[in-house]
């Protein structure tokens, strides 16, 4: 094997086809235009004929080598471009206690405020029982615990997440302790129910579409403490209900309060039935209402069951 074919062998060997049928046709050519007697001899215009193939030649040849290049495999970078293993995915915090009763797993969308409610609890309480730092970063997918611990003693109950006294902090007895007439009498069940609101009744309670009753009303209208209780909520951070406000009752029932045009009352603060704690106003909303929610154990109930025949 020559080292053309070595080196270039498509290109190299296709010249040299060339080449040899080039020549072939000029020397029949050139047979064609001489007498036999003479020997052949090549003409100017043969002559002429031998640089520009020597040119294409040398052409074919760069052109051949280079393409061996230019058309190559890329370089693998086999230092950094190595398929890593696949890092370890990181469970989730309180994933080990995931289907068990009393915790809940975060879904798209919760809050600790909307958290809380639902489960019938003070936001802040469950946000200490799982010693969040920042309430406001939780992840989808993390395992809460929303019902006390049960080794929660005076202990813990002196480093509150809110400041106040020891008897207010307890989620447990204490705030079943605090209402005064309702929690006393024995059961959580024993509430002396009271109308949030004088205005008329234009909404009724559906689990799915409505949580609670929406009563009318003039902007401005009292709003009052439905029982004796606590506050646990007072704001705006929770889609949907505007200014809100959260009494907790006892262990079992908490009360909602939606829509407010201002609040009267602040977190931690204690409440009595009837004592006015909003305004009412349509904030979040399309009309001026009140949105008026009953939760036991974090549950919407119809209030309707609970409130006094008007």
């Amino acid at each position: 094997m020559s080292w053309a074919d070595m080196s270039c062998p498509v290109p190299i060997r296709q010249w040299l086809k060339m080449k040899e049928s080039m020549s072939n046709s000029t020397w029949s050519y050139r047979m064609e235009s001489f007498p036999a007697s003479e020997p052949p001899k090549r003409t100017g215009w043969t002559s002429r004929l031998a640089l520009p193939c020597a040119a294409v030649a040398a052409l074919l040849l760069v052109v051949g080598c280079g393409s061996r290049t230019l058309n190559s495999a890329p370089v693998e970078d086999r230092g950094t471009g190595m398929m890593r293993p696949a890092d370890a995915v990181k469970p989730m915090p309180g994933a080990e206690n995931a289907g068990k009763p009393g915790y809940y797993v975060v879904k798209p969308g919760d809050t600790m405020i909307r958290i809380g409610l639902e489960n019938g609890q003070n936001w802040r309480d469950v946000a200490r029982w799982n010693s969040l730092e920042n309430p406001n970063l939780i992840e989808v997918g993390q395992v809460l615990r929303v019902v006390p611990p049960v080794s929660e003693s005076a202990a813990v109950v002196t480093r509150p997440v809110l400041p106040g006294s020891v008897a207010i902090t307890p989620p447990t007895t204490a705030t079943a302790v605090r209402p005064g007439s309702a929690a006393p009498t024995g059961s959580d069940e024993d509430i002396d129910w009271l109308w949030p609101a004088q205005g008329t009744l234009v909404g009724g309670f559906d689990e799915a579409k409505n949580k609670g009753l929406d009563i009318s009303g003039k902007s401005g209208d009292p709003v009052v403490a439905s029982a004796d209780g606590r506050v646990v909520y007072s704001g705006s951070g929770l889609r949907g209900y505007g200014n809100l406000i959260i009494l907790k009752h006892n262990n079992t029932f908490l009360t909602a309060y939606a829509h407010n045009k201002l609040l009267l009352v602040k977190e931690d603060q204690t409440v009595k039935r009837g004592q006015k704690i909003a305004e009412m106003g349509n904030s979040d909303a399309d009309k001026v209402k009140l949105h008026f929610e009953i939760r036991r154990q974090g549950k919407p109930v119809d209030p309707a069951k609970y409130l006094p025949a008007r």
